[in-house]
């Protein structure tokens, strides 16, 4: 198996700063999708496309975040199994997650094609963006086949404990989407659905040269019709962690839909673009964050499966330090240097304004991330999703929605002042994934994959 990777030997430093790596980079240009976008709508196009694009992205990213949970099961499914040796149920857990990934997208698909205009409404998109806004979500739904096809297999890959093969596949999407960018959003004139179709036609060409490489490689999994069954059992295991995983980026995703929706209604299209380019740069920030909790999913659940508990343990702490590290490298340039971040996309005068004072606030977020996004990844690679999707939705509907409300209706702190919700927020989430990691409940056999 040349594509399996056992993360349950040798020295745990060491194998985490070998996966994440790539997982990172893989993360970072994945994230240059959106920020292409972002970034060339905003040179070739202006103010109303960037609003357009960004919420656009942001209703897109609401279904795709579900998907992501999903794989974020089969990864955790498949690294248990590669630590306990089960390969035959490896192969049964890999058919039956591209299975059910297809059958999502076609129904996905399907809704959103009827309720793009209720879910933008919702959103108080305003006037000027509201069509560009419509024609990238429906643009991103109709080829979102191949978005789920791209996540499936960088899941699995990853479960095996490979993550160089994921950063080549996006590393190619990611190279057609900035070219066909430049050439949908500026000689075509395509505006926000040129950046859209470039996002779509990137990703499909991905996944087919993922397919084609995988075939002629001799992947354990073989790409013919038979395969492509749904397994009941690896079903109920891949719902029993992925549901709460999606539940958990679903919430999260709609506790800042809210947030766009009242920076909507008090700033309108110009708050609204300078929200958008923060939130870019935001998706860059926390990558660190976000690659060793991803790692620390993989690498942990892997070490669960041969009932390696210590060794889970110590991975945990490790990427706790390194992603901290980081962080505070990011939050101390955000501090000293915002108005760059929002020149960088051409931001106008007032647009820099109130981006400035909301990335500010914004970024204290950056200092609490790494704890709670790790303590997250542990209880995934265990099978504990259920407690991540618990800490997500008391952060965010109980503290995140409610602040916002609270410092926009009562407290009246404009737009900067709403940056502050997401860093509190945060910290619950942070508390609840610690206090669960230090019962040692975590340690229990959830999934029933142990290596007897």
């Amino acid at each position: 198996m040349g594509f399996e990777n056992r993360l349950t030997e040798g020295n745990v430093a060491k194998q985490l700063i070998k996966f994440s790596l790539p997982l990172l980079l893989s993360n970072i240009v994945q994230a240059l999708y959106s920020v292409a976008d972002m970034f060339i709508v905003g040179w070739l196009s202006g103010t109303y496309t960037i609003s357009g694009v960004n919420i656009g992205a942001q209703v897109t990213m609401i279904v795709t975040n579900f998907v992501i949970g999903l794989a974020i099961g089969g990864t955790v499914l498949i690294a248990q199994y590669i630590g306990a040796k089960k390969h035959e149920e490896v192969n049964k857990t890999i058919g039956t997650l591209f299975s059910v990934m297809g059958l999502l997208a076609i129904f996905f698909s399907i809704f959103m094609t009827f309720f793009v205009d209720v879910m933008l409404k919702v959103l108080n998109t305003p006037e000027e963006s509201y069509s560009m806004a419509k024609d990238y979500v429906l643009i991103c739904m109709w080829g979102i086949i191949f978005v789920f096809g791209y996540n499936a297999i960088s899941a699995i890959l990853r479960g095996m404990g490979d993550s160089k093969r994921p950063l080549m596949f996006v590393g190619i999407a990611c190279v057609i989407n900035v070219v066909l960018d430049i050439l949908f959003v500026g000689p075509l004139g395509m505006k926000a659905a040129g950046a859209a179709l470039a996002t779509i036609i990137s990703q499909a060409i991905s996944m087919i040269l993922a397919v084609i490489y995988l075939k002629r490689s001799g992947f354990i999994f073989e790409f013919r019709r038979e395969n492509f069954k749904i397994h009941k059992d690896k079903l109920k295991l891949l719902l029993k962690v992925g549901i709460p995983s999606s539940a958990q980026s679903v919430v999260v995703g709609i506790s800042f839909l809210v947030l766009t929706s009242m920076i909507n209604d008090i700033g309108g299209v110009t708050a609204s673009a300078a929200v958008g380019i923060v939130g870019k740069f935001n998706s860059f920030a926390i990558l660190p964050a976000a690659a060793m909790s991803a790692s620390v999913s993989a690498m942990a659940a892997q070490n669960i499966g041969a009932g390696l508990y210590d060794r889970a343990s110590k991975t945990l702490w490790t990427a706790i330090a390194i992603s901290f590290s980081i962080s505070i490298v990011i939050f101390t340039f955000v501090q000293v240097f915002p108005e760059s971040i929002l020149l960088a996309f051409k931001a106008e005068p007032d647009v820099v304004s109130i981006g400035v004072a909301y990335i500010k606030a914004f970024s204290l977020d950056y200092l609490i991330v790494p704890f709670a996004f790790c303590f997250n990844g542990l209880l995934n690679g265990a099978g504990y999703s259920i407690i991540s999707m618990t800490s997500a939705m008391v952060s965010s509907l109980v503290f995140r929605i409610p602040l916002v409300l609270l410092f926009a209706k009562v407290f009246e702190t404009g737009v900067g002042g709403l940056g502050y919700a997401v860093p509190i927020s945060t910290c619950f989430s942070m508390i609840i994934g610690g206090y669960f990691y230090f019962s040692g409940k975590w340690k229990q056999d959830r999934l029933k994959i142990q290596k007897p």
